[in-house]
């Protein structure tokens, strides 16, 4: 455990073994194996030993925000964990919000593992070139994807820093295109079977109403069976 009151950087130890875990979590959910999977999973790769550098590592945020600002750095003892992150530090060092904030990141964290995990395990139960369109598959079309551009917010929202939030879109437009091109690739192998399921099935962000009425139709078809029994 880290004292959130002294000095929380230099600990490179704890640096590469978050960078480490990361890796391996999203190595172990998306498998890359062309080129342009490794370039993308490279700018992610850059991206996560930006942010954990900075977490604990080497702040440069920090001291770039302090030698600009001076006395007027909303928080005091600004090397300290807690109010080296951003979003505390402008509350000025407030141990509510870095409570809620931790709480958050955890959250999405779990949720972004779910969601891959999903996305994961039916298109490797498929047997054989099948198109999977159910589960998850039926809100999303790249569910890891999404599961990945939720595990950065998470990481954001746990500790912002200039270069992260740089270097976020850049990596968006990575998977971005990395995923209409294999959509190609789907289109040339199923044809119009894919294409009438993207035509109803968004690509990241799922559609809310929709899944609200699914739910409801599942519901009401769960409690029909049972009055039926």
């Amino acid at each position: 455990m880290f004292d959130i009151d002294s000095y929380a950087y230099g600990v490179w130890p704890v640096v590469l073994l978050n960078i480490g875990f990361v890796l391996v979590f999203v190595l172990g959910f998306l498998k890359p194996r062309a080129k342009r999977e490794w370039r993308s999973l490279g700018v992610f790769a850059a991206w996560i030993v930006a942010l954990f550098t900075e977490m604990y590592g080497f702040p440069l945020t920090i001291y770039a925000l302090t030698a600009l600002l001076g006395r007027a750095y909303p928080a005091a003892n600004p090397f300290s964990h807690m109010n080296g992150h951003l979003l505390v530090a402008l509350a000025g060092g407030s141990s509510v919000v870095w409570s809620l904030v931790m709480g958050l990141s955890m959250l999405l964290f779990l949720a972004a593992f779910v969601i891959m995990e999903r996305g994961w395990r039916k298109i490797h139960a498929a047997q054989g070139p099948t198109l999977v369109t159910d589960g998850i598959y039926a809100y999303v079309r790249h569910p890891q994807y999404s599961g990945m551009f939720l595990l950065v917010l998470a990481l954001l929202i746990q500790w912002p820093t200039i270069i992260t939030l740089l270097m976020s879109p850049i990596l968006v437009i990575a998977y971005r295109r990395l995923a209409f091109r294999e959509e190609a690739e789907l289109e040339a192998q199923f044809g119009d079977a894919y294409r009438i399921y993207r035509g109803r099935t968004p690509a990241f962000l799922p559609n809310l109403p929709l899944m609200i009425r699914r739910w409801q139709k599942r519901a009401t078809h769960a409690q029909a069976s049972q009055e039926g029994t």
